[in-house]
């Protein structure tokens, strides 16, 4: 199957970008060096390209019956302008995606999905999106998405809006004028635990807003940034990254994502994870941090003090804010305790380490 492009991947090659393949698509995983992208996001602004996540519009009376069957949070909470994090449960006990839902109005409805599963989404909510009075479009191939992260995105951005940046709360979304271009969905949203802004726009818009935030930028020190740093930049901050954290073979409630999911409503798996919930699971996603010096990567073995196995690691790194080895996993549950000791199997050797908190970082 050939790879798509997102719209800007010219400017991207122009940027001397390293291209790679991801979820799909042909994307830029670096521009510089990892740690440089990193460093510019948590300590002032950087841009990520981020047009390969898919959307859908639910519009009609039954939009949000339809969200409130297929996912676990309660999304009858949301008012226009809110945003939530959610999951679509597989019916299995295990996850289809973890997705964001938009509510624009009464009526219309925005998910967000990650670019690996677009096709796997659609398909599943449309099974159940014949039971009730809607339109689903998905309008994946004609949105841009930008996402600028950092402590300074909200001076680097400003005057390119009416809408006030600095007072926008936490998972909140305007639809604006932007950069001369109307109806451009600025949200409050993020994967870095930088701070910062997701902007949305058609892919004529694209260029144009692209340009216009590197203009307004330049004054903070933006930089365009990859898909490595944003790896790092969501990992310190113990975010999962589906198909790897979690998949169609973990449960929600093994994740931690217990705090999303809201029996207030019927939704698809409801009586499985209410049970997981209660009686508890056997296993744990962790954050660890390294005590011994090393790097964990994804798949390597987790072990108690005798090397036997407790586990396996789903994600890990060289943390560049704290220049130690940090990762997330899972592990049965007696080891899942904060403060815990637990050893990682590194080319043979087990490298100690401690049950921490998330996030690794603090915002």
């Amino acid at each position: 199957m050939s790879l798509k492009q997102v719209p800007l991947h010219h400017i991207h090659q122009q940027l001397g970008a390293k291209i790679v393949p991801f979820a799909g698509f042909e994307m830029p995983v670096r521009y510089s060096s990892d740690l440089d992208e990193h460093n510019t996001v948590r300590n002032s602004v950087g841009i990520f390209d981020v047009s390969h996540m898919g959307e859908f519009i639910l519009k009609g009376e039954g939009a949000l019956d339809l969200i409130q069957r297929v996912s676990a949070n309660d999304a009858s909470i949301l008012f226009d302008g809110k945003v939530q994090y959610s999951y679509l449960p597989n019916g299995r006990g295990g996850i289809v995606d973890d997705l964001l839902v938009y509510r624009i109005n009464e009526l219309e409805y925005m998910l967000v999905v990650n670019a690996s599963n677009i096709e796997k989404d659609w398909n599943w909510i449309s099974q159940y999106a014949s039971d009730y009075p809607l339109t689903m479009i998905d309008v994946s191939d004609n949105m841009c998405l930008f996402a600028v992260q950092g402590p300074l995105a909200a001076k680097a951005l400003q005057s390119l809006t009416e809408a006030d940046l600095d007072s926008m709360e936490y998972y909140t979304f305007e639809k604006t004028d932007f950069a001369g271009c109307a109806n451009v969905i600025v949200s409050a949203t993020g994967y870095t635990g930088a701070g910062g802004f997701e902007i949305y726009v058609s892919n004529h818009q694209a260029e144009i807003v692209w340009n216009a935030i590197m203009k307004a930028g330049e004054p903070y020190g933006i930089k365009p940034i990859g898909l490595g740093a944003r790896d790092t930049l969501r990992l310190e901050m113990g975010y999962n990254l589906y198909g790897n954290d979690i998949t169609d073979e973990t449960s929600p409630i093994e994740a931690g994502l217990g705090w999303v999911t809201k029996f207030t409503h019927p939704f698809i798996d409801a009586d499985v994870l209410k049970a997981q919930k209660e009686q508890g699971v056997p296993r744990k996603l962790i954050g660890f941090k390294l005590i011994d010096r090393g790097v964990p990567r994804g798949h390597y073995e987790l072990t108690n003090a005798e090397g036997t196995p407790i586990g396996e690691v789903t994600s890990g790194t060289q943390s560049p804010t704290l220049g130690k080895g940090v990762g997330l996993g899972y592990v049965q549950t007696a080891f899942s305790k904060l403060g815990s000791e637990i050893f990682v199997s590194v080319r043979g050797k087990l490298l100690k380490a401690q049950v921490v908190k998330l996030p690794f970082v603090k915002k």
